[in-house]
């Protein structure tokens, strides 16, 4: 009975969140708002501005050091691992991989914005 009073609860307030996020921007229109960039950008400019190839070399190096980083994460759960010794390997594995990539960024100059 639980459990169907939770899951009945949880589709009215949904249905009824999405309801308002639907309805309440057609409330208050205005010329901004019907452009096809409601930030006021003005769409007649040319669309293909060259971005620079850095921004998204920095962006993938910390995606790969973000990922590094949430393998890390469970250490503190894994102190409580039958086979220590395993678990303290695979971290010092994982945390040197992190040091010698930054490293290794470092001398080839990929975390330096500017040329």
């Amino acid at each position: 009975m639980n459990v169907l009073l939770a899951l009945l609860t949880n589709i009215i307030l949904s249905s009824l969140l999405v309801t308002i996020a639907f309805w309440l921007p057609q409330l208050n229109i205005y010329t901004e708002k019907t452009t096809p960039y409601e930030c006021g950008f003005d769409p007649l400019g040319s669309a293909r501005l060259p971005f620079s190839m850095k921004f998204f070399l920095v962006a993938i190096t910390f995606l790969l050091f973000d990922l590094e980083i949430a393998l890390l994460l469970p250490l503190p759960w894994a102190v409580q691992a039958m086979n220590l010794s395993t678990m303290n390997t695979t971290a010092l594995m994982l945390i040197s991989l992190l040091v010698a990539s930054l490293a290794y960024e470092w001398t080839e100059k990929g975390l330096e914005w500017a040329k």
